[in-house]
């Protein structure tokens, strides 16, 4: 009673003061210090006041949901982009003008409002998938809610409460964890119930093996793999029984600091290299926007503003609304001209195809941006746990005696999976094993927990993945056949070697494996009625307490120290190579158990209850052999790491495993040579955080590694290389520590087979098939798809550098208005459209993957492309103004008849001046037709210039739809003559060129939609005349490519070579 006074008084004292994890480090503080810390003892937990004080101070158990973005705050981020917020401007403005010219109803009042409608319709579907992308953002939270414990079985005023929600935990509860259980908290070890405790705990810190548990404290400034005596929320129990203390819960968790981490990488993610150039275009395009309008409004000020001048002072001043009104459309023309209306759509579908693509590749990209970011990814940094290795324990050494003493023999063993027929045992004698390969075998199956299933195509291990790697490798090693007649198991059966062995010896009794002997041993009774006991464990431990060795005829000789000193040269071998090591070890049972069958009756089995016995019975041991294990690499890694070196892209190892390790794994598969000193090149997370100038660490040419590494280091290798200007890719293994590095990182790539929902959430990409090399697969397919990007927007920016000339040269020279924004805006979103989405089919380069990768700086458009584009955008504005003045002025061109519709004929001077010809004395013009309308201007001839006008804008929208369809051709390649890429290369652009213009003709003789957009249908000789107008730019191009080609060694010799000699420094 006493006791418990004096521990309710300190629970008291607690309260009072509440305890906050960085002051107290429970894991560097013995048990009996942590429970009176925690004023609570492990007899009676707790106390219902006492938990529900500390609920109070410390919440609920659960990891917090952060506060979702209103919808009006993400409707508002939508419009934060330059281009959105042109088009908007445009829109309104059209809109009002609509409502202006609608006050006198009729056509055009109908007209008008289709445009300002058409560009609400973009920006709102704009908005929609912008706010649906946003909303999938943080589902990474959510899924790394559901590693959490639903349910604890805590110890609370005395009692045991066995299905408390895992919620209702506070620091200082007493919790009691078995096998299988899902870690509810961090909590501290106070005691083992079994011999021994191993935790999974992989997916919190990325080692590939369970960890055994202890009681006894640590370093205080140890790292989190470290900490032997703490288990940790989200974790898995694989074996054995425990009593722990509750010293963290929530937010304050490992896992919830793993929840914050994600939290700051989302606020911090950057916009892709694409999005960027696309803002810096749009601003660029906003000014020259603004001062097109300015200089279109000084040309033609003198049309709606005009003064006389008195005594030298201007007086008398005359404004016209209508004139005003009339050029302030012409500026909404140019805005909708100067903006490319289809490039977002045009650019999510070529994202969408390359999706496809890469889908095919076993590439699965979440988010569309991520495609293109791909293309310019400079460093891979990888886990190596399940990403460059299998994540599955294989035997890859087998070491057994020789035929005297003093020898050993020793077998390679392939494969890299639980597939019991993946690879073979190299110089194998099959079916003809002689009774020492026996023994070992029969160890390995019967003196074994675990089990291997088949999961769809896959193999996966139940119990300690070393344990089912031993099963894998009796399978590989096969039976004698001698007993394999006598076998009545199936031949399908994949484990039948294992199952033949434990019907041959049947097991009755079991020597749980503990950490202070570090082995596990099985009594058999074999079917000859003679009991053995079979032990397998740590080499060292097995070969201490051994004193003979079975030879390779079976016969069983002394083992001397020759023989002992050559096994462990042996063991110091393997263990070099990073190899996991195990010995095996049998012998006759001792006298005691000669009769034993299992009963607990027996006076033997008082003897098995108590581990401290084991030693003993494991003692005069006959040692058999060992064998190696290790996580192997995958087979394709190291070809796919040789092609990131080719391709310019450095690979960077962080993971959370030992050194030794993961550095024997890196020199394997071609990240660092053979013989190469490493001492610089690889650091633990911990030694990297120490160095002073870790952005120079990072540059240095080749590979890195990073082991022992815990999620803020990876973390912050991530952010320093992205400071630096690299493109990273970041790969993630199954587990939940990689999750804010992938958030941060510009590309996040998880694992779809072996992953967490948490890791695939938080990425941008997921590979369907766990395989490394598939991100290599993925970034030439992504440097293939930027190139295409870029062809097609050089495209439709050419093609609206050539509307802006028309509108431009149309106001300069006091024209009739050649196109409407409606008309414009047709051409940009629908017949552009197609073309630019076909060009994103052009068939990659075969030296793309040889290249080094572009930087995330490049410009998309150089001064050369500019000047090129300028060039063809202003024959674009001189042929469609130049058409539209042909049919005003001149009855044929070029042989071309144009006299046939009887329009009348105008000077040049007069369509200049049309806004005068009220004035003009005698001006008349005679009917003319177009399809099945005649227009006649008998009451007001001056309408010949306003609603006589239609023919010839039909002839300028009709040439400006073939330039643009010609100039799709010459955006098939930057620099390449059509000679040399001709139009087949890319069936689909002449597919999309039949739908453009199959559009173009559907609104031209469709009579609503012609009345709509504002034409007339066109003869034969004007298609003609639109024919021989727009074909020139073919040949424009081909010029300008042909300077292009001449030129390319000045224009970028100085900008190649030195991005390639950094990256080959």
């Amino acid at each position: 009673m006493g006791k418990g006074g004096e521990d309710y008084g300190k629970r008291e004292n607690y309260s009072s003061k509440p305890l906050k994890s960085d002051t107290f480090p429970a894991w560097a503080k013995d048990v009996r210090e942590c429970e009176e810390k925690f004023g609570v003892s492990r007899e009676k937990g707790l106390s219902a006041d006492e938990v529900e004080k500390r609920r109070q101070i410390y919440g609920l158990n659960e990891l917090e949901k952060p506060e979702g973005t209103s919808i009006f705050k993400l409707i508002l981020e939508q419009f934060n982009d330059t281009l959105v917020r042109i088009l908007l401007v445009a829109a309104i403005i059209s809109f009002v003008l609509a409502l202006y010219d609608g006050e006198e109803g009729g056509e055009v009042g109908i007209t008008a409002f289709v445009e300002p409608l058409v560009i609400f319709l973009i920006l709102i579907v704009n908005a929609v998938v912008g706010i649906w992308q946003e909303s999938n953002a943080e589902k990474a939270l959510e899924a790394l809610k559901e590693i959490q414990s639903d349910q604890a079985s805590a110890i609370r005023d005395g009692k045991k409460v066995s299905n408390l929600p895992a919620k209702e935990l506070v620091p200082g509860d007493i919790v009691e964890l078995r096998v299988g259980d899902k870690v509810p908290a961090d909590m501290r070890v106070l005691a083992l119930i079994s011999s021994t405790l191993r935790v999974e705990q992989g997916s919190l810190t990325g080692e590939s093996e369970a960890v055994s548990k202890t009681t006894k404290p640590v370093d205080e400034n140890t790292d989190i793999q470290g900490k032997k005596c703490m288990v940790f929320a989200g974790t898995t129990v694989v074996n054995g029984n425990c009593i722990c203390l509750v010293t963290e819960t929530g937010m304050d968790t490992e896992i919830g600091r793993v929840h914050s981490q994600i939290q700051e990488a989302a606020q911090s993610e950057e916009d892709t290299p694409l999005k960027k150039k696309l803002n810096e275009f749009g601003e660029v395009l906003t000014m020259i926007i603004g001062v097109i309008c300015a200089l279109v409004w000084l040309i033609n000020v003198k049309y709606f503003l005009s003064w006389e001048y008195v005594d030298g002072w201007p007086r008398n001043f005359k404004f016209s609304f209508e004139k005003c009104t009339y050029y302030f459309e012409i500026a909404v023309a140019l805005a909708v001209a100067a903006i490319p209306e289809g490039l977002p759509a045009v650019i999510t579908t070529c994202l969408a195809l390359g999706t496809r693509k890469m889908a095919q590749k076993n590439a699965l990209v979440r988010k569309l941006p991520s495609v293109e970011t791909l293309g310019c990814t400079t460093v891979i940094c990888s886990d190596k746990t399940g990403t460059l290795t299998t994540n599955q324990m294989a035997v890859s050494k087998l070491v057994a005696m020789g035929s005297r003493v003093g020898t050993l023999r020793s077998f390679d063993v392939e494969g890299t999976t639980y597939d019991p027929r993946d690879g073979k045992i190299e110089d194998w004698p099959a079916g003809r094993m002689d009774a020492n390969l026996q023994m070992i075998a029969k160890i390995a199956a019967i003196c074994n927990d675990a089990g291997v299933e088949q999961s769809g195509h896959h193999y996966v291990a139940t119990g300690m993945p070393t344990e089912a790697a031993l099963k894998v490798l009796v399978e590989k090693m096969g039976f004698p056949e001698r007993l394999n007649k006598a076998s009545p198991l199936a031949d399908e059966d994949f484990l039948r070697c294992c199952r033949l062995w434990s019907k041959l010896e049947q097991r009755i009794a079991t020597l749980e494996f503990d950490r202070d002997r570090k082995s596990m041993g099985v009594i058999v009774d074999s079917n000859s009625g003679k009991k053995l006991l079979l032990v397998k464990g740590a080499v060292e431990n097995v070969l201490e307490r051994s004193t003979h060795i079975q030879l390779l005829d079976g016969s069983v000789k002394e083992l001397d120290q020759y023989s002992r000193d050559l096994i462990l040269q042996s063991l110091n071998d393997m263990s070099t190579n990073a190899l996991r090591c195990l010995g095996f070890a049998y012998k006759d049972v001792p006298s005691e158990f000669v009769t034993y069958d299992g009963s607990e009756d027996h006076p033997a089995h008082q003897l098995l209850l108590n581990p401290a016995n084991y030693s003993y019975i494991e003692t005069n041991l006959v040692f058999a052999g060992l064998v190696g294990l290790r996580d192997p690499p995958r087979k394709e890694v190291r070809q796919a790491i040789a092609d990131c070196r080719t391709a310019g892209i450095r690979v960077m190892v962080i993971t959370g495993d030992n050194k030794s390790t993961a550095e024997a794994i890196c020199r394997e598969i071609g990240v660092f040579e053979a013989d190469e000193d490493i001492s610089f090149r690889s650091l633990t997370g911990k030694e990297f955080m120490e160095i002073k100038d870790q952005k120079n660490h990072l540059r240095q040419s080749g590979g890195l590694l990073f082991s022992r590494a815990e999620p803020k280091h990876k973390q912050e290798i991530v952010r320093l290389l992205k400071e630096d200007g690299e493109v990273v890719a970041m790969t993630g293994d199954d587990g939940v520590n990689d999750a804010p590095a992938l958030k941060l990182a510009d590309i996040g790539i998880a694992m779809g087979i072996a992953g967490t929902e948490v890791a695939k959430e938080a990425s941008d990409m997921v590979l369907a098939d766990d395989n490394f090399s598939t991100i290599v697969a993925a970034v030439g397919e992504g440097r293939s798809i930027y190139n295409n990007m870029k062809a097609f927007i050089r495209y439709m920016i050419s093609s609206n550098i050539g509307e802006v000339a028309s509108i431009f040269l149309t106001a300069a020279l006091g024209i009739p208005e050649g196109m409407i924004p409606v008309q414009l805006l047709w051409v940009n979103l629908v017949t552009d459209g197609p073309p630019a989405t076909a060009l994103g089919f052009n068939p990659p380069d075969k030296d793309i993957m040889k290249k080094p990768p572009r930087r995330s700086d490049d410009s998309l458009i150089t001064p050369w492309i500019l000047f090129r584009y300028l060039v063809i955008g202003t024959y674009v504005g001189v042929a469609t103004v130049g058409v539209f003045i042909i049919w005003y002025t001149h009855n044929s061109f070029m042989g071309i008849d144009l006299s046939q519709d009887g329009h009348s004929l105008v000077t040049y001077s007069q369509l200049a001046n049309w806004a005068q010809c009220s004035s003009w004395d005698g001006f008349k013009v005679s009917p003319f037709t177009a399809g099945s309308q005649t227009f006649t201007f008998d009451s007001n001839p001056c309408e010949y210039f306003q609603q006589g006008k239609i023919k010839a804008s039909t002839l300028s929208l009709s040439v400006l739809v073939a330039i643009e369809m010609f100039n799709s051709l010459n955006a098939l390649s930057e620099d390449g003559s059509l000679l040399t890429m001709p139009p087949w290369v890319n069936p689909w652009l002449l597919l999309a060129m039949s739908v453009s213009f199959g559009l173009h003709f559907l609104i031209l003789y469709v009579p609503f939609l012609a009345q709509v957009f504002g034409i007339v249908p066109l003869s034969l000789n004007e298609w003609l005349l639109v024919l021989a107008v727009a074909l020139p730019v073919i040949l424009i191009d081909e010029l300008l490519k042909f300077v292009g080609r001449c030129t390319t060694s000045l224009r970028y010799s100085p900008r190649t070579t030195v991005p390639s000699k950094q990256k080959a420094e």
